[in-house]
């Protein structure tokens, strides 16, 4: 990221109104929405269930439309995102990492860029392994099908073709979701590595309150079908809200908000 980057909007979310019919009832999911993401930035979306979160998510990534309002993503509206065009812009880390069963991890990194079909099979070949091994899986598991991997591996592989046609936008849905402890605690290491060596812009939802307070530079709460507040962690706690007193003032919350008093390792 260069300095004349800085400050400027990655994503930016104006008039935002989501709408889902239903048989019984038209129900407004979001209503005049309004959320900036910077340039570097890793923010964190959170609200109750039925906000929205993940639609939020693949509407930036044009796989859902707005009955109003615009999205725009690194100065172009979302609407202009082709296919091929789209995966350059944005990378996706889905909840359940969304792998190809019938495809090896590195047939599974590479497939972004071999749907280009611009580019010869050996260098596909090299870029999908410079990634696998990025994200911290070894060569000898480039080979290996989905089924034969833990929950941590496939989050990685998945990270891995999020990343493998270098997006300066990447997003997480529930990235840490079914890990265990410790591999819940590696991801978070991964990613806080690479948002700041690969100099991308986050957007995570997440419901992990340890993730939360691990990684974010901003948190955005989702409620009442907006933005209600936007702001740095402490600034979000003392938003007087009856979701962020349910959500982050409780024992979790307050066992995960002692992360913020202790310092983050450097990396």
């Amino acid at each position: 990221m260069t300095p004349s980057d800085a400050g400027r909007a990655a994503v930016d979310i104006r008039g935002l109104w989501t709408e889902f019919e239903t048989p019984l009832r038209k129900a407004v999911v979001h209503r005049n929405l309004e959320l900036r993401v910077r340039t570097g930035e890793l923010v964190s979306l959170v609200g109750g269930s039925g906000t929205g979160k993940t639609v939020l998510l693949r509407q930036i990534l044009g796989l859902e439309h707005p009955v109003r309002g615009s999205i725009e993503v690194m100065g172009e509206p979302v609407s202009t995102m082709g296919g091929r065009d789209a995966a350059s812009r944005v990378g996706m880390l889905f909840q359940q990492g969304a792998l190809f069963s019938a495809f090896t991890v590195l047939e599974n990194i590479a497939f972004p860029l071999r749907e280009l079909q611009t580019l010869p099979p050996a260098l596909v070949r090299d870029a999908a392994m410079v990634k696998l091994q990025m994200v911290g899986l070894a060569p000898q598991d480039a080979d290996k099908m989905p089924a034969d991997l833990s929950g941590g591996m496939v989050k990685r592989a998945a990270l891995a073709r999020a990343l493998v046609m270098d997006p300066p936008l990447l997003l997480l849905d529930e990235p840490t979701a079914g890990l265990d402890p410790d591999s819940s605690d590696a991801f978070v290491d991964l990613l806080r590595a690479l948002h700041q060596e690969l100099a991308l812009t986050v957007i995570m939802v997440t419901h992990d309150l340890d993730t939360l307070f691990e990684l974010s530079t901003r948190i955005a709460v989702l409620a009442d079908q907006r933005v209600v507040v936007s702001g740095a962690p402490r600034e979000v706690i003392a938003f007087e809200h009856p979701f962020v007193r349910e959500f982050f003032l409780g024992e979790r919350g307050r066992r995960a908000m002692a992360l913020l008093d202790e310092p983050r390792p450097l990396t």
